[in-house]
């Protein structure tokens, strides 16, 4: 095997113990053992901590793999999407489950502050600007097929504001059975791409 293949092996294996962690945080929180997320892996503890020494570093890994996929499958799905908003909706669907693992964050982060806003800022510089694309490519093709005006005299919320207020939908609806998220996401999106009085 050449170096090439093994470090490829490394970076694949690595990317599926990520893939793991996810799925075990998103069932049992951040502090779910290191033997649950080596068991969805198929691999030993030892593998886990070989990678990942600490808790802390597992998440933090689990957090930046989970925003590169975001941010990669921005693109994808407005190239292979028969439309502007549906790739815009399924990559909010993709975003809205993200943030089901990001929420245990600052608990793994023991006040990290310096660590959290470094995140913050790296979760905004690679998520808005996809966002942004696709709330775009999306609000052009609306107007094009006469759904809403030109844009004079309404109020567009910018990709941040979109992304900020999917998030604040999201907070604490795993104790809310009541409470939709999908459904009042959409909702969201739905009046993102039209606009507001201004």
């Amino acid at each position: 095997m050449t170096d090439r293949s093994r470090r490829s092996d490394a970076v694949r294996n690595q990317a599926n113990l990520l893939d793991a962690a996810a799925r075990v945080f998103v069932r049992a929180g951040v502090d779910a053992p290191v033997r649950a997320v080596a068991a969805e892996a198929g691999v030993g503890v030892g593998t886990v901590y070989r990678h990942f020494p600490t808790r802390a570093d597992l998440v933090l890994a689990v957090y930046r793999h989970q925003v590169e996929a975001c941010a990669e499958a921005g693109p994808r799905l407005l190239a292979d999407t028969p439309t502007p908003e549906g790739a815009l909706r399924a990559w909010i669907g993709l975003f809205v489950d993200f943030l089901v693992t990001k929420h245990g964050l600052p608990v793994a982060m023991h006040g990290d502050a310096a660590g959290t806003d470094a995140l913050h800022r790296y979760f905004v510089d690679r998520l808005v600007p996809v966002c942004t694309e696709l709330l775009s490519a999306a609000r052009a093709a609306v107007a094009g097929a006469g759904g809403r005006d030109d844009g004079a005299g309404r109020a567009d919320l910018s990709g941040y504001e979109l992304l900020r207020g999917v998030g604040n939908l999201c907070i604490g609806t795993a104790a809310d059975p009541d409470f939709d998220v999908d459904r009042a996401v959409q909702v969201y999106v739905s009046g993102a791409l039209v606009g507001a009085p201004r």
